[in-house]
C-alpha cells in the first residue's frame, strides 16, 4: 500500500462498510478523507449521510442530487435499447456506479485529490464498474479498494472494528440480505438470499406490493414518447426524473416489476438477485410497444442482436468504452422515429399494451386486414414462397440421391 497519498475521495453511502472504510483510511494513509455521496433516488438514507460522515471524521462531505443526470443520460440511453442483462435484469446498479465515478473522479480533480476510493468487495460486479470507469476517465488517480488489501474477512469483522473505533453503527436488528437502491431499482442479494430454493419474505419488498395484494380493478396509462425517450404520462409532461419515479409508484401499487433471478457475475460465480423495478419495466414494454409500429423490420432485427452485447457491456462496467458508446451511436440512430404513444393495462403484476398510436407509424391496415382489399395481390405470395424454398428443396432432393 502506498503511503504517500494525500488526499482520498471515498464513495461514501453512511452503511457499516463505507464508515469502518473512512476510518481505516484516515489510520492507514494518514490523510483526509473526503466523503462523495450521490443522490440517486435512495430515500430518506440520504438525509443522515452528512452527520455519519463528519461524524466518522471525514475532512469533507459532499452530496450532490444527480437524480435527474442519472434518468437523462443512463437510464434513458439504455431504455433506447430495450437493454436487459440475461433476459431479466434491467441494470439498475450497473448503470449507476459509471456516473457515481464519474462525479467521484471530477471531485477529486477539483479538490486536488490522488486518490478515489470504493466499498466493493472483491467478489462482485461493482469493483470491475467502479474501478474501470475510474481508469477511463483519469488514469492517474491511485485507486483504493480495501477490501482487497485489508485484513478483514467479513461483516462480523467489521461491526468489532466499529466498535473498537466508536463508529456508530445501526441498532435496529440486521436484515438477514444487502440492498442497493435508486430511482431504477432497488435490489437484494445475500443472507437469506443465497439459498436459491428459499422464497423471500414478503416483508422484504420496498417498492411494491404482492400481485395478490394488488388492487382488483385494472389501471390505464398512456405513456408518450419522442425519439425512444418518455416524455410524458397521461398526458402530462415531466421530467425524466419525475416520470420514472411517478411510474415506480403507479407500478408498485399494482405489484408489477419484481424479479427473482440467478445471475452470471462478471468475476466468474452465479450469484442470486432478487428486484423490483416497477417503473422500469413499464417503460420498456410501452418502448416496445411504440417501436413496434414505427421501426423497419430489418433495423429492428440488427438492433435486437446487438443489445444482449450492450447489457452485458454495461452490466460489466464498460459504459465509459468506445465499444459501448459506438453501440450506443446505432441504438440512437434506430430512434429517430420512435415517437408515439402507448397505452397499457396494470393488473396484479401485469402489465399488458393494449393501444398504440404514432405520426409515423409503418403499420397500414389497408394492407394488414384480413378483409377483402385492392392493394395486395395474394397470388404473388406464390413466387415469394417458391424463391425462398429453392435452397430447401434442393436440399431435400439431393439427400434422397
Amino acid at each position: 500500500m502506498s503511503k504517500d497519498i494525500k488526499k482520498i475521495v471515498l464513495a461514501y453511502s453512511g452503511g457499516l462498510d463505507t464508515s469502518v472504510i473512512l476510518v481505516w483510511l484516515k489510520e492507514t494513509y494518514k490523510c483526509s478523507v473526503i466523503a462523495y455521496a450521490a443522490d440517486l433516488g435512495q430515500g430518506d438514507e440520504v438525509k443522515t449521510i452528512k452527520k455519519k460522515a463528519f461524524d466518522t471524521g471525514a475532512e469533507d462531505v459532499i452530496i450532490e442530487d444527480l437524480r435527474e443526470e442519472f434518468v437523462k443520460d443512463f437510464v434513458w440511453p439504455a431504455l433506447r435499447a430495450n437493454a436487459v442483462y440475461e433476459s431479466g435484469y434491467l441494470l439498475g446498479t450497473s448503470l449507476a456506479r459509471p456516473l457515481i465515478a464519474m462525479r467521484q473522479v471530477e471531485t477529486a480533480r477539483r479538490l486536488g485529490a490522488d486518490a478515489v476510493s470504493h466499498g466493493a468487495t472483491g467478489k462482485g460486479n461493482d469493483q470491475v464498474r467502479f474501478e474501470m470507469a475510474y481508469m477511463a476517465l483519469d488514469p492517474g488517480l491511485k485507486i483504493i479498494a480495501p477490501w482487497k488489501i485489508w485484513d478483514f474477512r467479513g461483516r462480523n469483522d467489521l461491526i468489532k472494528y466499529a466498535r473498537s473505533r466508536n463508529i456508530p453503527i445501526p441498532v435496529t436488528k440486521e436484515k438477514p440480505y444487502s440492498s442497493d437502491r435508486n430511482l431504477l431499482h432497488i435490489s437484494f442479494e445475500g443472507g437469506i438470499l443465497e439459498d436459491p430454493w428459499k422464497e423471500p419474505d414478503e416483508d422484504m419488498y420496498v417498492m411494491s406490493v404482492s400481485p395478490e395484494a394488488a388492487p382488483d380493478k385494472a389501471a390505464y396509462i398512456e405513456i408518450e414518447f419522442e425519439k425512444g425517450n418518455p416524455v410524458a404520462v397521461d398526458g402530462r409532461r415531466m421530467s425524466p426524473a419525475g416520470i420514472l419515479s411517478h411510474l415506480n409508484e403507479l407500478g408498485g401499487r399494482n405489484g408489477i416489476g419484481r424479479i427473482d433471478l440467478v445471475e452470471n457475475r462478471y468475476v466468474g460465480m452465479k450469484s442470486r438477485g432478487v428486484y423490483e423495478t416497477p417503473g422500469g419495466t413499464i417503460l420498456r414494454i410501452a418502448h416496445q410497444a411504440v417501436e413496434s409500429i414505427t421501426m423497419d423490420r430489418e433495423v429492428m432485427h440488427i438492433r435486437d442482436g446487438i443489445i444482449p452485447r450492450y447489457a452485458e457491456m454495461i452490466y460489466n462496467g464498460y459504459w465509459f468504452s468506445p465499444e459501448r458508446e459506438m453501440l450506443q451511436v446505432l441504438v440512437d440512430e434506430t430512434q429517430k422515429n420512435v415517437t408515439g404513444i402507448a397505452r397499457l393495462k396494470l393488473y396484479k403484476g401485469n402489465c399488458v399494451p393494449v393501444g398504440r398510436k404514432s405520426e409515423h407509424t409503418l403499420y397500414n391496415p389497408d394492407y394488414a386486414t384480413f378483409e377483402g382489399e385492392d392493394v395486395y395481390n395474394q397470388k404473388d405470395a406464390n413466387g415469394f414462397i417458391r424463391l425462398n424454398a429453392l435452397r430447401l428443396k434442393i436440399a431435400s432432393l439431393m439427400r434422397r440421391r
